[in-house]
């Protein structure tokens, strides 16, 4: 077998646009002759950042393609899944380095998972929060489909537990809530994950817990689909199966978020791994679960019981939205900074505070002003605050989880006649009419106070307002 000569791979190189005319001439001078080792012509390269050992691993192989998708330049394979691999790659442009994650040849010619492909880049690209990766460019070409995300310096939760085994009480909780706080953002917008698991968390290397692969199986689930039959989502099929859940159940989220929690503070993965998909569709899987405190006496009371809340097999007496979660993971952290967690109660009386002492208010406005204000200022009161500025999707939110808030608040400010009519019909639907909900009304919209009805868990105030004003009706209302 003919070895490859140096000059031979430079010019794959200048074929392939990886190298050009001048970075050549300059590496030729530099190396005084054209008759060098592959090995000095590699070292050269390398050393001025013209080419990686990915690239020139692939020219000595001769391969042709696989270098460029659109106007980035392959850097290198940072990871490979059944269905994606996911590159580090630059932008011809101006070098910027990005995440590129692109579907698998063997599905790009089923038309089916490549729409599921697509569809989860198109829902990616709508979520902008800190715990979420972010989606810039969603590409199909031919038979070439790709996604262009944000590249995370780190590694994902996976090899980060696989490394440390049992992660510290604080950093456990700390990448726990960054999870929980980018999937309650999420859920806000409707969306759920359908694929929580420890390589679908990345952790930055400066200790941020951010989401991939955000949103896929809830959004793209067909007719045409079988969840049991998706690598991608039959834990999530076997869980709902084993609760007499319906498919497609938002707390299942809760559940497998637990499940993480739930590892990273014991070591141990509460779930069998396996990859037979009889066994991973197993109700025993779920029922023999080791409680946390069996795994972990060491935790603090209030710690366990939100892993174990989490973890219900019954959905009704799981965390029933993200947000409640979050709220007590919040009140953890607080307590841990003030090393007062060790001082609590036995865990058979540990409640969950946020969800027996605080009620739970829903800010339906579009302003991020006023979605600030509402925030801050009613939390200061003492309830609970989701905000969402989609009068449709808080609506269709309740119609999921009649539980996620014990009022709702339309502020037709910004949003219009929109609020006014999401808040008709929230009076309207079998699911939320008993529910107390609050209108606030801007002084040019005051006629439309006549044309809804109210009553004493259903009430009107027009804008300003003091907030002493608004927790009052609030408090009338939830009474």
């Amino acid at each position: 077998m003919v070895e490859l000569t140096a000059e031979q791979l430079a010019n794959r190189a200048l074929d392939l646009d990886l190298l050009s005319q001048r970075q050549l001439a300059s590496i030729w001078d530099e190396l005084g002759s054209h008759n060098v080792a592959v090995a000095d012509f590699q070292r050269v390269v390398l050393g001025h950042g013209l080419l990686t050992n990915y690239q020139l691993d692939r020219l000595a192989r001769n391969e042709r393609g696989g270098f460029f998708y659109g106007k980035y330049k392959v850097l290198y394979l940072v990871g490979t899944g059944s269905f994606a691999r996911v590159y580090r790659v630059a932008n011809t442009n101006n070098g910027e380095v990005f995440a590129l994650k692109v579907l698998r040849k063997r599905f790009s010619e089923n038309p089916l998972q490549t729409e599921q492909f697509l569809r989860e880049g198109r829902m990616g690209a709508k979520l902008r929060h800190p715990n979420i990766v972010p989606i810039f460019e969603v590409h199909s070409e031919k038979r070439m489909h790709y996604l262009v995300m944000e590249f995370v310096e780190g590694q994902n939760l996976r090899d980060f537990v696989k490394v440390r085994r049992k992660l510290s009480l604080e950093d456990a909780v700390k990448l726990t809530t960054d999870v929980t706080a980018g999937l309650a953002y999420a859920a806000e917008r409707g969306i759920t994950h359908r694929d929580l698991k420890l390589s679908n968390v990345l952790v930055s290397s400066s200790g941020r817990a951010q989401l991939v692969d955000f949103g896929l199986a809830a959004a793209t689930q067909s007719d045409e689909m079988d969840e049991s039959t998706n690598p991608r989502t039959i834990d999530y099929a076997g869980l709902e199966k084993a609760t007499a859940a319906e498919k497609d159940d938002y707390r299942s989220d809760i559940f497998f978020n637990g499940c993480m929690f739930y590892q990273m503070l014991s070591g141990v993965a509460p779930l069998i791994e396996t990859r037979d998909r009889l066994q991973r569709m197993n109700t025993s899987r779920f029922n023999n679960i080791k409680p946390i405190k069996v795994v972990a006496p060491e935790l603090p009371p209030r710690v366990a019981m939100i892993v174990k809340k989490a973890m219900e097999l019954d959905p009704e007496k799981r965390y029933q939205s993200q947000t409640e979660m979050l709220a007590d993971l919040k009140i953890v952290q607080l307590r841990l900074k003030e090393g007062r967690l060790d001082q609590e109660e036995d865990p058979e009386t540990v409640a969950n505070v946020t969800t027996t002492t605080q009620k739970s208010v829903m800010i339906v406005e579009s302003n991020p002003e006023m979605q600030d204000v509402f925030r801050t200022r009613l939390k200061k009161e003492g309830f609970r605050v989701l905000v969402m500025r989609d009068p449709a999707l808080a609506l269709q939110r309740f119609e999921r989880e009649p539980n996620v808030a014990d009022c709702v608040v339309f502020s037709c400010l910004d949003l219009g006649s929109q609020a006014a009519q999401a808040f008709v019909r929230f009076g309207q639907l079998t699911s939320t009419k008993h529910l107390p909900a609050v209108l606030l009304l801007d002084t040019k919209q005051k006629a439309w106070a006549e044309q809804v009805d109210t009553n004493e868990h259903r009430m009107i105030l027009t804008m300003p307002i003091k907030m002493r004003e608004l927790r009052s009706i609030l408090e009338k209302v939830l009474a």
